[in-house]
């Protein structure tokens, strides 16, 4: 998995490529990760690649030519490379579309920055557009950082422990369990017994409850969202924690 990112501000990226488990993975050529500095495309001698907008207003608006002449040459390059731009427009960056993008070869990462593209940029090129939810950032950057973050913890050999990942939060619609480690007590709060039991099953089960547990009282919105593909055990367990919550008439 190839990811090339287009930003003002590469060096930010200069950090993040180097480490941890996606450094790791960079190293061991799984990863790869490119950040180009998106004003080595600048048609003048300043670089310049953002101006005042049409019609009056705040800020300042990065021109379309320069940004497209970038698009262009980077998605043209090598293997074909899906394009996305990140912003508050887009479809909600989710665990399924996670899975969706991890199954790319390479994906093209558009940071906007001020008040974001010219139009014109989307009306010609039509990248795709990924939002990380109902917030404003200063700009695409750290959106594109969660979006290598966690596509690339699914690329196979990048985690250590593929059971931690199929284990996630929002792989199967639930929370992730709680989770405890040395010592045994902390403060007086010991770890929960069935943990130290030995038990595989008593404490799959333990776990499954717990997972369950967080994710009715802390995000029903999920239950909802994933009723259907749950197992007739978890739906169990929801009716029994939740019996109120009758999704099968919604």
């Amino acid at each position: 998995m190839h990811f090339d990112v287009l930003t003002i501000f590469p060096k930010l990226f200069e950090a993040f490529r180097t480490t941890g488990v996606l450094g790791k993975a960079v190293e061991r050529g799984l990863i790869g990760l490119d950040a180009h500095d998106l004003r080595g495309w600048a048609d003048n001698r300043w670089r310049q690649l953002d101006d005042e907008p049409y019609g009056g207003g705040a800020g300042m608006v990065i021109q379309a030519s320069p940004a497209l002449a970038a698009l262009r040459e980077l998605a043209g390059r090598g293997v074909p490379a899906r394009s996305i731009a990140l912003g508050p427009r887009g479809r909600v960056f989710d665990q399924e579309l996670v899975e969706e993008l991890a199954g790319e070869g390479r994906l093209v990462l558009l940071c906007g920055r001020y008040e974001g593209f010219d139009e014109r940029l989307y009306e010609i090129m039509e990248p795709e557009e990924i939002s990380l939810g109902d917030f404003v950032l200063g700009g695409g950057e750290v959106a594109a950082m969660a979006v290598i973050e966690a596509v690339a913890r699914l690329v196979p050999g990048v985690v250590g422990d593929p059971g931690s990942v199929a284990e996630d939060s929002f792989r199967d619609g639930l929370l992730d369990h709680p989770c405890y480690t040395r010592p045994a007590e902390v403060e007086a709060r010991a770890v929960p017994e069935v943990l130290l039991s030995g038990n595989h099953e008593a404490i799959r089960r333990w776990r499954l409850e717990r997972a369950v547990e967080a994710t009715v009282t802390r995000r029903p919105d999920l239950v909802k969202r994933n009723w259907e593909k749950y197992s007739d055990e978890v739906r169990r367990l929801i009716r029994r924690i939740a019996p109120g919550m009758d999704l099968e008439r919604d």
